[in-house]
């Protein structure tokens, strides 16, 4: 029988090789506007989460947050940080930005340890420090390389690491949390298909494109369900480095899947993020 820890792991690499190749499915419903894809995504995520509240019995952790006015103004927030991530994540791997996308993801750790010393005051180590600063110059240098502002990159990164903050603070289920964040900007999703009418993808789309819309529900939730059956499981520093494997996928899949160019202002800038996560990663030897 296989051990919880070995499960955990197991769990979490299923996590992070999903979002990882998730570029892919994003690729492939490339033809559809970005919004009309997040509006999906955001309604699917619902109907799933709620889905999965209800096989497990857990409906009432739905309707303990939601009387809780500190985690729902949490999770407004939260929800927020969330959408627009998805939706600049949509819109970069269909604009042929994927590669700028999965350097976000590896300067999102980096992002957080910052907010961490930012909003929550907590202190940065030397190494932490240098890891931050090697991270700036990857990012500088890819400016200075001619490959202007990452704006892409930043957008996720910044975004993704407002969400963990607001996360960390939110006392909620993953899922539970989840079918709040995807319920609160359903009226914003469902407004916009509205307003696409007969123009959307449901009423005039391809049988294949719409089978590809239909599941951007479990595409989302199911990866967090992972992750968060192996977040339970694993040490938070084994988890912390098995992160990386989802925008290193990210990486791979933009360079010799979709084709984009890695040049060597790119080579500088990923070695320096790099550097900088191996540097704030390394284990600490206690004497």
């Amino acid at each position: 029988m296989m051990s919880e820890g070995r499960a955990g792991a197991m769990a979490a690499l299923g996590a992070f090789l999903c979002w990882g190749v998730f570029g892919i499915y994003f690729k492939a419903v490339g033809h559809v506007p970005a919004p009309e894809v997040l509006a999906h995504r955001i309604l699917g995520g619902a109907v799933f989460a709620l889905l999965f509240q209800a096989v497990w019995g857990r409906l009432g952790e739905i309707t303990t947050a939601l009387r809780d006015a500190k985690v729902r103004h949490g999770l407004m927030l939260s929800s927020l940080a969330i959408g627009v991530n998805w939706g600049f994540f949509i819109w970069a791997v269909a604009n042929g930005r994927a590669l700028e996308a999965s350097l976000g993801y590896f300067i999102f750790p980096l992002v957080s340890v910052a907010l961490a010393r930012l909003v929550l005051k907590e202190s940065l180590s030397p190494r932490q420090l240098a890891a931050v600063a090697l991270a700036g110059l990857g990012v500088g240098w890819l400016v200075l390389g001619g490959g202007g502002v990452p704006w892409v990159a930043l957008i996720l990164a910044f975004s993704f690491g407002a969400y963990g903050l607001l996360r960390k603070t939110i006392v909620v289920g993953a899922m539970a949390g989840l079918f709040v964040e995807a319920a609160l900007l359903t009226p914003l999703a469902a407004l916009y298909l509205l307003w696409r009418g007969s123009d959307g993808v449901v009423p005039s789309g391809d049988s294949t494109t719409l089978a590809l819309i239909l599941v951007a529900g479990p595409l989302t939730a199911i990866p967090l369900a992972l992750f968060t059956y192996g977040a339970r499981r694993l040490k938070l520093s084994t988890l912390g480095l098995m992160m990386y494997i989802n925008p290193t996928v990210q990486m791979l899949v933009a360079v010799f899947v979709f084709g984009e160019a890695f040049t060597r202002a790119h080579a500088i800038a990923f070695g320096a993020i790099w550097l900088g996560l191996a540097i704030y990663s390394w284990p600490v030897r206690r004497l």
